[in-house]
């Protein structure tokens, strides 16, 4: 079964390009991975530092390979522009509902 992804993330305001930089450069190898379908970034309108990475992955073992590998070979600087730990949410399709 399919799963989205939401990663919360709030970046540090005097670092907002650079953290947009960085993101991109993240992103490419998010998208690349095995079993990724999609990535979008949303950007908060009334706050451009709170951002949040919604991810399609094509199963529950998908999303957890990937987390898997970011937390070893595939960690990032990410936490370099972040005010604080990225929440990470991850939810599946009810479609009784």
């Amino acid at each position: 079964m399919s799963v989205t992804a939401l990663l919360e993330l709030r970046l540090k305001p005097d670092s907002l390009d650079a953290a947009h930089r960085l993101l991109a450069e993240i992103l490419v190898d998010t998208r690349a991975f095995a079993g990724c379908e999609a990535v979008d970034v949303l950007v908060d309108n009334a706050d451009p530092a709170h951002v949040i990475v919604k991810e399609s992955w094509v199963s529950a073992e998908a999303d957890a390979a990937y987390r898997a590998w970011r937390a070893g070979d595939g960690a990032t600087e990410l936490g370099s522009v972040l005010t604080g730990a990225p929440v990470l949410t991850v939810l599946t399709l009810d479609a009784s509902i």
